[in-house]
C-alpha cells in the first residue's frame, strides 16, 4: 500500500492573517491573497494551507469553497503557540527605500522583536510607508515561518530616541570610529538595542551624544567599512548568536 501523505505537507503555502484563530474557525480569503493561492499555488478543495494570525500561532488549515475571486480555510489543528522572541531592538538609521526594504526583512527572519527607525542629520531619507512595512514584514515572516510578527514604530529623531530611552535596555552603538569588539560586548546579557547609522554616518556632535548617553555600549564591526543594511544585518546576526535564541537555551 502507498505510504500516507504526510499532513500538514511541508509545501503548503503559509498566510498571515487576522486573528484570533482557533479549531474550526473559518476565515475568507480574498484579493491578492486569493490570487496568489489560488492561481500561483493553485490550491484546490482539500489542500492545506498555514495560517498565523500573531496571536496564538500557527494552524494547519483545509481550503473549502474555492471560487475564482476566493476561498474560505477551516482551522483544523494547532500546529506551533505563538513563539517568543529575544528582546532585541534594531534601531537603524533609515535608508534609501530598497536598502531599508532589506533591513526590514532580514530583521524579521534573524528575530528582531522591535524596529525603531532613527532620523539623524545624515539621513536620505524621512518617512516610512507603513503598509509597505507591514508588507515586507509579513512576507519575510511567510518564507521564514516565524510565528510572531516584529513590530515597527514610527520614525523618531536620533535626540527622541535617546531621550526616550528604557532603564535597564542596553544600547549597542554600531560606531565607525572605534569601539569594543561586538561579540565581546554581546557576551552580556539582558534587554538590548542596536543603533546603526545612514549612509554617511553620524556627525561628531551626534556620535558625542550618543557616547555620553548612560546605556549606550560602542561597539567595533571590524576593520572594514559597512553600509548601513550590511552593519545592520550582520550585527543582528552575531548578537542572535551570542545572547539571542540562536545560542539555545540558557541555564
Amino acid at each position: 500500500m502507498p505510504a500516507t501523505p504526510a499532513w500538514p505537507p511541508k509545501s503548503a503555502p503559509r498566510l498571515f492573517v487576522s486573528g484570533p484563530l482557533a479549531i474550526d474557525i473559518t476565515v475568507a480569503i480574498d484579493g491578492p491573497q486569493a490570487h496568489y493561492l489560488t492561481r500561483v499555488m493553485r490550491t484546490a478543495s482539500g489542500d492545506c494551507v498555514i495560517l498565523c494570525d500573531d496571536e496564538t500561532g500557527e494552524w494547519a488549515a483545509e481550503a473549502v469553497d474555492v471560487g475564482k475571486r476566493g476561498l474560505s480555510l477551516r482551522c483544523v489543528t494547532q500546529l506551533r503557540t505563538r513563539e517568543a522572541v529575544p528582546d532585541f531592538w534594531l534601531c537603524p538609521a533609515l535608508l534609501k527605500k530598497d536598502r531599508f526594504d532589506l533591513v526590514l526583512e532580514k530583521a524579521c527572519e534573524l528575530g528582531v522583536a522591535q524596529i525603531r527607525p532613527v532620523l539623524t542629520r545624515r539621513c536620505v531619507a524621512d518617512r516610512i510607508n507603513p503598509d509597505r512595512v507591514r508588507a515586507t514584514l509579513v512576507e519575510a515572516a511567510e518564507q521564514c515561518a516565524r510565528t510572531a510578527l516584529p513590530t515597527c514604530a514610527a520614525p523618531v529623531t536620533l535626540a527622541a530616541l535617546l531621550a526616550q530611552w528604557p532603564e535597564g535596555r542596553t544600547l549597542y552603538f554600531a560606531d565607525e570610529t572605534g569601539g569594543a569588539p561586538a561579540a565581546q560586548s554581546f557576551a552580556r546579557s539582558g534587554p538590548a538595542g542596536l543603533l546603526i547609522g545612514p549612509e554617511g554616518g553620524f556627525d561628531p556632535a551626534e556620535r558625542d551624544a550618543i557616547r555620553a548617553h548612560r546605556a549606550a555600549v560602542p561597539i567595533t564591526l571590524g576593520p572594514r567599512v559597512l553600509r548601513g543594511e550590511t552593519a545592520a544585518i550582520a550585527a543582528c546576526a552575531l548578537w542572535m548568536g551570542i545572547a539571542g535564541d540562536w545560542a539555545g537555551p540558557r541555564e
